[in-house]
């Protein structure tokens, strides 16, 4: 049985921000989103990356206007902070509608399957 959005052909998945939803880059907004800034230490750490791999989606955000990356130093120390934008946090709130979607649907799919 269809419902209304698979007469349309629409689907959430459509909606999904592949920029996004990239397993590291949501894991990279979800923090920020929590923590508002975070530094670079604390971020590699948290979602177990290398310096490299967190570099190179950190300015993929970047590039999109998701995040803001500041350098600067604490003490003699470099440092580099990364703050989520008022774009990232917008961007992040829609991937997180579009996956509350998806889950209802499931459920909903779910349901009817047990009947």
């Amino acid at each position: 049985m269809k419902n209304a959005d698979q007469e349309s052909g629409s689907h959430p998945t459509a909606g999904l921000d592949d920029v996004v939803h990239q397993r590291t880059r949501l894991g990279l907004l979800a923090v920020l989103y929590e923590t508002r800034e975070a530094d670079f230490g604390y971020l590699k750490s948290l979602l177990e990356l290398t310096d490299g791999n967190l570099g190179r989606h950190l300015e993929v955000l970047a590039l999109q206007g998701l995040v803001l990356i500041k350098k600067g130093y604490q003490g003699k120390r470099p440092r580099t902070w990364v703050q989520i934008t008022r774009h990232g946090r917008a961007a992040f709130t829609a991937e997180m509608s579009t996956l509350k979607e998806l889950v209802r649907r499931f459920e909903v799919s779910s349901n009817s399957d047990s009947q």
